[in-house]
């Protein structure tokens, strides 16, 4: 299966801005291009690329006062299949996990585990380690917390969540990243593309989207707390410990969104052809 990534980006900036992109594919994901990752900005603009210590590709950028532009599409091959899942995947103990996971037990910007571990052990505690705990924090998520655009908000972090029980994408999969590391699992959020691939089109815009990925069994396992079930076409994009780490701009001074589009469709036969 192939599928046409893309997105029209476009900030007003009244004066000149500094700014941190995170908008390319990730580098785990390269090899699957069919076409360049160029982000494109307008005129004016400088940038540049460089990798984070999470290994996300990022692009640094320096615009000057009117209108910064970001722009891309690029074209991807996918399997087509939905997120594997990890029925019999076994939970580490802490003295065996790899170095590199510790860093996704701690507590984050978003996500208080601290404050969160007495209802994470009341609630799970009981439940069998591994897969079947992990599913049972997603689904517990899933359906305590109602969707919703309008319960956005830049300052909620996952003890917000869980008093509220209402957020966006993001906040269910803080509020399980949360749990699973309360529960010892090492958890991590993650962005990307995720189209409306095999699923009935929600009546919005097409968004870039959230997830997140656990430590069992000697891998990572995507996992996605809002939609609860395997998804088709998930491109990556960013891993971090939550949002704060794989935010898609950071500006570093006044940056005014005016313009937001994103593409993740499948690419059809019909559109393959030659003009």
């Amino acid at each position: 299966m192939k599928i046409r990534l893309g997105y029209d980006i476009a900030f007003e900036t009244p004066q000149q801005v500094a700014m941190v992109a995170m908008l390319h594919v990730h580098p785990t994901r390269a090899p699957d291009l069919l076409e360049p990752d160029v982000l494109e900005t307008n005129a004016g603009v400088t940038k540049d690329e460089y990798v984070d210590s999470f290994g996300n590709r990022c692009t640094r950028l320096v615009a000057p006062a009117g209108e910064l532009q970001l722009r891309a599409t690029t074209m991807i091959v996918d399997s087509g299949k939905p997120d594997a899942t990890g029925e019999g995947a076994a939970e580490h103990p802490v003295a065996e996990l790899p170095t590199e996971t510790l860093q996704f037990l701690l507590a984050s910007r978003y996500c208080e585990v601290d404050l969160l571990s007495p209802a994470a052990h009341d609630l799970f505690g009981a439940i069998e380690p591994g897969w079947p705990r992990v599913k049972a924090i997603c689904g517990w998520v899933h359906w305590k917390v109602e969707f919703g655009y309008p319960y956005a908000r830049s300052t909620k972090t996952a003890l917000d969540v869980y008093t509220e029980r209402r957020g966006v994408c993001r906040d269910f999969q803080h509020l399980a990243i949360t749990f699973c590391r309360a529960m010892n699992i090492p958890a991590r959020y993650a962005t990307g593309y995720l189209g409306d691939i095999g699923v009935q089109p929600p009546p919005t815009p097409m968004d870039f989207s959230a997830w997140f990925e656990v430590y069992l069994g000697n891998r990572w396992w995507t996992l996605d707390a809002r939609h609860n079930q395997p998804r088709i076409g998930r491109v990556l994009m960013a891993t971090g410990r939550d949002a704060a780490d794989v935010a898609l701009t950071t500006a570093f001074g006044t940056a005014n969104l005016k313009k937001f589009l994103v593409v993740s469709d499948e690419v059809t036969e019909t559109e393959r052809m030659p003009a």
